[in-house]
């Protein structure tokens, strides 16, 4: 283990998160008994910030978050600090939202920071992206005639069968100035944000600031959002549940996100095992 200060970067779904959304009592001690440490922890996820800053407090952070995979860089609790937010050009946008609608695809969803925009009612998607008290974020209708500003990012919801071919129509027309990908099981769902962006220009910015050495950054992830982001970090850990193309860049392994991999890592990798609570196998 490299001596000094780390900084840690969690993805949420899948990593941090269990398959309930929730973390467990025994990796929410192991990361609070790290930031006791001197450690510094930080959120990276493709979440807006509305949908992970219930993580951010129930951990008791006071760090900068990395949201919507990097398109947002900002700090929850200290407007001071110096925020980044990277959107898509709305003219970009707009010709995206016009290749949705030849292709049909089922819906197409934009969001400007924590503001909502949904291009036909769908309550199903209303349940999974937002909180009932969100309903003063939402506009519902068009998306040509109600996206005025820039997004941070642009969901699409395919149909099933075309979802290869709008990829390749999106890399073909649209690859110099977005980045899109593919969400995992069970979300039938694409990601677009503005060309550059992805996680790891959040890791970077966040360990210059805080002044931490690359090789001291630890980052957990399981989905091709963290690929970027487990390269650049100097302990990139895979969870037990990642995607094969993540093991196989990741600098470890650990536990799947059923199994408190990021609780069992840290005790390890950072010595935290004088904390570990009687009953709990490390090495099962």
């Amino acid at each position: 283990m490299g001596k000094g200060k780390h900084l840690i970067a969690l993805d949420l779904d899948g990593t941090l998160l269990t398959d309930q959304k929730v973390i467990s009592p025994y990796t929410k001690r192991i990361v609070q008994d790290a930031m006791k440490e001197g450690h510094i922890v930080i959120i990276a996820t493709g979440r807006p910030h509305r949908s992970s800053i219930v993580y951010y407090h129930e951990l008791g952070l006071h760090t900068p978050m990395v949201n919507f995979n990097g398109a947002l860089i900002h700090h929850p609790t200290d407007k001071k600090w110096d925020s980044i937010h990277s959107p898509l050009p709305n003219r970009t946008a707009k010709k995206i939202i016009q290749t949705c609608y030849d292709f049909e695809v089922e819906n197409i969803f934009a969001e400007i920071e924590d503001n909502i925009y949904l291009d036909r009612f769908d309550q199903e998607i209303l349940d999974i992206f937002t909180e009932p008290d969100h309903a003063d974020l939402i506009t519902i209708g068009s998306l040509k005639n109600h996206l005025k500003d820039d997004p941070t990012s642009i969901l699409i919801h395919p149909k099933a069968d075309n979802m290869e071919q709008l990829r390749k129509y999106l890399d073909d027309e649209h690859a110099s100035v977005i980045e899109h990908r593919k969400w995992g099981v069970p979300w039938n769902v694409i990601e677009i944000v503005r060309k550059g962006i992805n996680k790891s220009v959040g890791l970077n910015k966040i360990a210059h600031y805080f002044d931490i050495p690359q090789h001291n950054i630890i980052a957990f992830g399981d989905e091709d959002n963290d690929l970027e982001m487990i390269d650049f970090a100097g302990v990139g850990v895979a969870m037990g549940n990642a995607i094969n193309e993540l093991k196989e860049i990741a600098n470890y392994g650990t536990n799947t996100n059923e199994e408190d991999g990021i609780g069992i890592f840290l005790a390890d990798y950072l010595n935290l095992r004088q904390h570990t609570p009687i009953g709990k196998d490390l090495n099962e």
